[in-house]
């Protein structure tokens, strides 16, 4: 059974608004992970929490707060999502590293794998639970310990570049690179220290644009116009 971990940008899910949600991409997204699902394919899903919160931007706030408030943002994201995803007919469960009430289940990775066999998308909010650790070092993390197939990134940029693609017009997208070559390159895929851990543990990654059309599904397939990141 293949099973992915995807990766969705909080921005993205914001739409045009560049915050909060935006129920028809939120959709859009439910309607392709029911394809993907329905097809046979395990999904788990992280969510970031730039719609709400960019705690770096802020020089008064400590750090290890800011990223508490981040870690919550991507809380109210998932829960959001999940419950789109139930109206779209999908079974869904939240897991976290640290206790939210009766919101969300304490992380386990047998209960996640026994969830995702029985069919549930499983969203894995909270990040890793500590500060210090971005979204990305979290989505690494839960693929390693799932032992997905690969992770798909969704982002507003629909693949890595060698430089940044809103500030260079003639930024060149890479259809292919290594991981080896993302961290030598400095490329803004993931951070470091999530790159290490997907390349020491060989966790391939599909980098494409969320907004591009049926983008996810394709990217299942392995039918992506964006980057192929290797290990």
């Amino acid at each position: 059974m293949r099973r992915v971990l995807l990766k969705l940008s909080g921005e993205a899910l914001a739409g045009e608004k560049k915050t909060g949600f935006d129920e028809a991409t939120c959709a859009a997204v439910a309607k392709q992970v029911k394809s993907i699902v329905d097809g046979g394919i395990q999904v788990a899903i992280v969510i970031g929490g730039g719609n709400f919160w960019r705690g770096r931007t802020s020089k008064t706030i400590d750090r290890t707060k800011a990223d508490q408030i981040g870690m919550l943002a991507t809380v109210m994201n998932c829960i959001y999502v999940s419950e789109i995803f139930r109206s779209e007919g999908m079974q869904t469960a939240i897991m976290t590293p640290f206790a939210v009430g009766t919101f969300t289940e304490l992380f386990s990775k047998d209960s996640a794998v026994e969830k995702l066999n029985a069919g549930k998308v499983v969203f894995f909010a909270g990040g890793t639970g500590h500060p210090y650790f971005s979204t990305d070092t979290g989505v690494v993390l839960r693929a390693i310990e799932m032992e997905a197939d690969e992770i798909l990134l969704a982002k507003a940029v629909d693949g890595v570049y060698d430089s940044d693609p809103k500030t260079n017009p003639n930024a060149k997208k890479y259809s292919e690179i290594s991981i080896d070559d993302v961290v030598a390159q400095g490329l803004a895929v993931v951070d470091g220290a999530a790159a290490v851990m997907a390349r020491e543990n060989r966790v391939p990654m599909l980098v494409f644009g969320l907004n591009e059309e049926n983008s996810i599904v394709r990217a299942a397939k392995g039918e992506i116009d964006g980057t192929r990141v290797t290990v």
